[in-house]
């Protein structure tokens, strides 16, 4: 750019091609970006396991508004930081520009402060992401193996679809109840129970917003409880332990008194912690009487708060389509055939559902949400990750390339490769370090919003913390390896040869064994100050903007103490 602006070329032009360049680069990625989202499509599916019962309808398909909107952020990103960019190098300084050719000081501040501050976005952003991702797959592994108040991996589910074969109520209800008998005396199995559906699905199916009267009180701002219906046995079956009163019982029909068992939650919020037991709530113009008391279970998601609920019996209210639960220490593919071989003997054109254990239900719906999270999370911070490691790799792969002269000077006076290696490796730990301190903030702040999806995992976990930190240091080491060993190979006579004579960098190699050759190299000019010592006072066309400690080679026997803007140089 220098020498373009220095034989005569417009600031314009070159503004023009620099936004062209990164227009041009930006089209070439969006163009992959879309190939490899088409290619990724179905992916989707990954996050939920393959079940016979329940199927998820995910259309593969690439959404012409979401790629509209990701077009369009494309075009703003690239020509706001392009014109960024490119306003940038169109006010270089020719004469400090052509005069400062690869003689850049390692580390040095100006130039540097952007781009360095992008990655430490860059990383800030990473390690944001990062927390998010190991505080939720803390969150799933502490779920698989959490109770939800009911017993989940003795306990199998499944049903018969008595729509689509015709039944009507009264042909459902016989045939119920000469299932569950049949079901009962199979071996292994201790009891069984018909629900309307399944504990994980109670919350999105069904919420009261009738219930009017409780005592003889009217409602006020008390949220609806939910309401569902279940079998006799129910709690016995499901392991949902009853705090008083009794269960459901097969006299609890159509023709018996309405009743209905309610959970410790709804008498804390309803009763205010006394005994229901033989009082009363009114539903739908219906008055019913608390037979029993529940404990709390879990519907929706580990992390829900409790909620009011009760249950009514399921022949006080029946439905055609019904769930059945099973309590047996058999194995589901046992007790499948068994079941199939029942539902045949009572009618030869119904078949099961899939026979799974109440755990893979759960797992399924109540925690699918939290693995899609999981695993989106996981894939962004993935990707972050990668785009801060290859920044911080350009920024130093740069910044050794523009040192190469102080780099070189360094070896001459007696730096080993290790030195070398260490200079850039701490420059980039620096920067890792800088962005996670300013991440901090927004990572505490941020963790609040997934919150409600977190089980028994605080926002602020310090192994979520240290997780994510760790590996964004190993990422940052990883990425400053390479430029660290080109530094570590920096040729001194070379280097120091190339930078005397730059208009002649085609030509022939000045090769010398003196160090002091070798400075000449890199200092403007050599004052003598006395012949019989052979010491010189030297100044700096680029002082340095730090001290380096006395050092010493010993093949030169040169020693030099470093001032922060000239060498006291003596051989």
């Amino acid at each position: 750019m220098a020498v373009r602006l220095a034989i005569g070329a417009k600031r314009s032009r070159l503004l023009r091609q620099l936004l062209t360049e990164g227009l041009v680069l930006s089209m070439f990625a969006a163009a992959r970006g879309v190939l490899l989202a088409y290619l990724c499509r179905n992916l989707l599916v990954v996050f939920f396991p393959s079940s016979g019962s329940i199927v998820a309808n995910l259309k593969g398909e690439i959404d012409w508004r979401v790629l509209a909107v990701s077009a369009c952020v494309c075009l703003v990103s690239t020509l706001l930081f392009g014109l960024f960019a490119a306003i940038h190098a169109s006010k270089l300084d020719l004469v400090s520009a052509l005069k400062s050719e690869s003689g850049a000081v390692f580390g040095a501040r100006g130039r540097s402060k952007v781009r360095s501050g992008l990655v430490l976005v860059q990383l800030s952003l990473s390690f944001i992401l990062l927390v998010g991702a190991v505080l939720l797959v803390r969150t799933l592994q502490r779920t698989r193996t959490a109770s939800p108040g009911l017993s989940t991996d003795n306990v199998l589910t499944t049903g018969v679809d008595l729509v689509s074969a015709g039944y009507d109520a009264q042909r459902a209800k016989t045939f119920d109840d000469e299932l569950i008998d049949r079901v009962q005396a199979l071996p292994g199995v201790e009891s069984a129970a018909w629900a309307r559906v399944r504990p994980s699905a109670i919350s999105l199916f069904r919420r009261l917003q009738s219930l009017s009267m409780v005592i003889g009180q009217p409602l006020t701002s008390f949220q609806p409880p939910t309401i569902t219906r279940s079998g006799p046995g129910y709690f016995t079956t499901l392991g949902i332990p009853l705090l008083s009163g009794r269960e459901f019982t097969p006299d609890d029909n159509e023709s018996a008194p309405l009743v209905a068992i309610v959970n410790e939650k709804m008498v804390a919020q309803y009763w205010h912690g006394e005994d229901p037991i033989g009082k009363r709530l009114q539903v739908k113009g219906q008055s019913m009487r608390v037979v029993g008391v529940a404990k709390l279970a879990k519907y929706s998601t580990f992390a829900e708060a409790p909620k009011a609920f009760f249950y009514v019996p399921l022949r006080q209210n029946f439905s055609i389509r019904n769930t059945l639960n099973i309590r047996t220490s058999v194995q589901p593919a046992t007790l499948a055939a068994s079941l199939a071989r029942e539902i045949h003997a009572l009618d030869a054109n119904l078949a099961p559902f899939e026979v799974i254990t109440m755990r893979e239900e759960i797992n399924f719906t109540a925690l699918s949400s939290q693995r899609v999270v999981v695993g989106l999370l996981g894939i962004f911070g993935g990707l972050a990750l990668v785009l801060a490691a290859v920044g911080l790799y350009g920024v130093m792969a740069y910044a050794v390339s523009q040192s190469t002269r102080d780099l070189g000077l360094r070896m001459a006076l007696g730096a080993r490769r290790a030195n070398l290696l260490w200079l850039v490796l701490s420059h980039g730990l620096v920067l890792t370090a800088g962005g996670v301190v300013l991440s901090i903030a927004g990572a505490l702040s941020l963790t609040r919003l997934i919150e409600n999806l977190l089980y028994k995992v605080s926002p602020r976990d310090p192994f979520a913390f240290g997780s994510a930190f760790v590996v964004l240091a190993i990422a940052s080491t990883t990425a400053c390896l390479l430029p660290a060993w080109r530094a570590t190979r920096t040729d001194p006579v070379r280097k120091s040869a190339q930078a005397s004579n730059p208009w002649r960098r085609r030509g022939p190699i000045l090769e010398t064994d003196s160090a002091a050759d070798l400075l000449r190299g890199y200092f403007a000019s050599v004052v003598p100050m006395g012949e019989a010592t052979r010491t010189g006072q030297v100044a700096l066309t680029n002082p340095m903007a730090y001290t380096m400690p006395i050092t010493e080679n010993p093949a030169t026997r040169f020693h030099c103490a470093t001032a922060p803007t000239r060498y006291d140089c003596k051989t």
